[in-house]
């Protein structure tokens, strides 16, 4: 689960395998700027992620496996 800091809107996504990614059901695939962007970060932290709309910040607020 995700918070865009700019818009204030929270968020949960999948990161999956880029064959099953699908935005509209919340699945972003792991090579996607964002998926990339996230991998890796804890709860609490932020990721300043470059996508081709300018920047976005994303806090972390939960993971789950």
């Amino acid at each position: 689960k995700i918070r865009n800091k700019k818009l204030r809107q929270e968020h949960t996504y999948t990161l999956v395998a880029e064959e099953e990614a699908d935005l509209k059901v919340g699945k972003i695939s792991v090579e996607s700027p964002i998926g990339k962007g996230l991998l890796g970060r804890r709860v609490g932290e932020q990721a300043v992620i470059e996508v081709p709309s300018g920047e976005l910040v994303l806090e972390v607020l939960e993971i789950s496996l």
